[in-house]
């Protein structure tokens, strides 16, 4: 995906329990593409590499569907350059961060992008989610977040 995309429906994931129900969904709905998005802050507690191996397990549990990832590292500009050295390509770092333009720098010849604020998003954690999931990825592809320049 490029930045001045719309992104694929995001699902906010917490895990590889909520990886696998938002991929199944997925599949069931028949999309051609979704967007497994991290908890808001998600590098500032969890880390990249939690992300990273979160990622690369959910993707080999279904790799016959097209997946775009995000993991949100709200205005930690350090941690979304940890990020980019571990091979994390799609990244949301606060608009207002003042290293935005240095991660932006360090992001465009590895071809990824960083959005200033998050997609809209089905939060796994939020009580009936699983039970709309169908109904959110079935609404098409998701209003797009926008380019971070």
């Amino acid at each position: 995906m490029t930045a001045g995309r719309p992104w694929p429906r995001a699902i906010v994931i917490h895990g590889l329990d909520d990886a696998r129900a938002a991929l199944e969904a997925g599949i069931r709905t028949g999309c051609d593409a979704i967007t497994l998005l991290s908890a808001p802050d998600a590098a500032c507690f969890m880390g990249a590499a939690w992300w990273r191996a979160l990622v690369v397990a959910a993707s080999a549990l279904r790799p016959c569907l097209r997946r775009e990832d995000l993991l949100d590292c709200g205005d930690a500009a350090g941690r979304a350059v940890e990020a980019l050295r571990l091979g994390q390509r799609g990244l949301i770092l606060s608009g207002g961060c003042p290293q935005r333009p240095a991660v932006l720098e360090r992001a465009a010849p590895l071809g990824a992008i960083v959005l200033p604020s998050r997609p809209p998003a089905l939060d796994l954690a939020e009580p009936g989610a699983r039970r709309r999931l169908d109904s959110w990825l079935g609404a098409g592809v998701g209003a797009g977040a926008g380019a971070g320049g």
